[in-house]
């Protein structure tokens, strides 16, 4: 049979087709997200909501340049978070946005998203937080364990439970509520804004400045998740997905995968949502992991989710470095040394 073959049937049959098939199993996922701005329509645009401030202006003219009012007395804030491992990143938000809040609500699982078992981090960390301790409300949840269950599924039975721990805490009508992962960290001048004003949208999303690894890779412009309700009683709900039209410019930042120990890149890309995303067990070597960290690389070799080709190509490779440490959280650059390896310059990371 093989004398019958001529040298073209060969090729194909031998070289071709095999090497066809192996760059489908390493890459084809790169090759779906290069064209997905043929399959895939962007979302529906937002209503982006100019945010005016400094530090020099009243509020009473913040809230005019914004065509709102100001209030006679500010609005009760409560900041809840579900919580992982992100010492580093909830001391940040918290010290941030600390003279704004009224209650900080905290849950916390002894199970991540995929099912994999876990300490309970800021019960170890507690006293680290001694400064918000008369204003915290605190609670815990068991993990469900349902293996090879969809991620998704047991984020949102933790972000139900949320909504319990909430009431707990006594929120009401017309209360300000922050729902954000804790690296999406609203700058303090931003809630102090929506607290004060009336006017604001019911619902409006938080456009955070968006960083990789540390503040020294600003990969772009463009997160938007964060959001700040005025509660209602039986009809707002814990959520983490698109919820109003509105975009509030220029809100805060959002710090992605900003850990201190390179095992805390291996844990959280094994325990959330997005596990699928280590097709091969290499990802998860602690020398690749510093190199892609140090060069601004993506953790997962993907290619950027977007849905035109020229902000897809625009996008590609490595993010470039980044030399400001311009308008960054307060305690962050109050406690530089502390946090150095998330400026610019200081990027290797702890073993762990």
């Amino acid at each position: 049979m093989m004398s019958n073959l001529d040298l073209r049937t060969s090729v194909v049959l031998f070289l071709l087709l095999p090497s066809a098939v192996a760059g489908i199993y390493f890459h084809g996922q790169k090759v779906t997200y290069f064209l997905r701005p043929l399959w895939q329509s962007p979302p529906k645009p937002f209503i982006h909501i100019p945010h005016y401030y400094h530090q020099n202006v009243s509020m009473a003219s913040l809230c005019q340049l914004h065509g709102w009012e100001l209030r006679d007395y500010p609005r009760r804030v409560f900041d809840a978070v579900l919580f992982s491992n992100e010492i580093d990143m909830l001391t940040i938000r918290w010290k941030e946005v600390y003279p704004y809040i009224t209650q900080f609500v905290l849950l916390e699982s002894n199970s991540t998203f995929t099912s994999m078992p876990k300490r309970l981090n800021f019960a170890l960390n507690r006293e680290r937080f001694d400064f918000i301790e008369s204003r915290l409300t605190y609670g815990t949840i068991g993990g469900r364990f349902r293996k090879g269950e969809n991620p998704f599924i047991e984020e949102a039975y933790q972000r139900v439970a949320l909504d319990q721990l909430l009431r707990i805490a006594g929120i009401e009508d017309d209360d300000l509520l922050i729902m954000s992962d804790v690296d999406e960290i609203p700058s303090a001048h931003t809630i102090d804004l929506l607290r004060w004003c009336d006017g604001p949208p019911p619902v409006v999303h938080l456009n955070l400045n968006n960083y990789l690894y540390s503040f020294e890779f600003n990969l772009d412009h463009k997160s938007w998740r964060a959001s700040v309700h005025q509660y209602r009683k039986g009809k707002t709900r814990y959520a983490h997905y698109r919820q109003s039209d509105y975009l509030l410019a220029d809100s805060g930042w959002h710090c992605s995968f900003c850990f201190r120990e390179i095992s805390d890149f291996v844990f959280k890309m094994k325990a959330y949502s997005h596990t699928d995303r280590v097709r091969f067990s290499h990802y998860l070597d602690p020398e690749r992991i510093q190199d892609v960290i140090c060069n601004g690389k993506d953790l997962y070799d993907m290619l950027p989710e977007e849905y035109t080709f020229r902000e897809l190509i625009g996008k590609m490779g490595p993010i470039p470095h980044s030399y400001s440490a311009v308008h960054l959280p307060m305690h962050l650059l109050n406690n530089a040394e502390t946090y150095s390896y998330l400026l610019p310059g200081n990027c290797i990371r702890e073993d762990g």
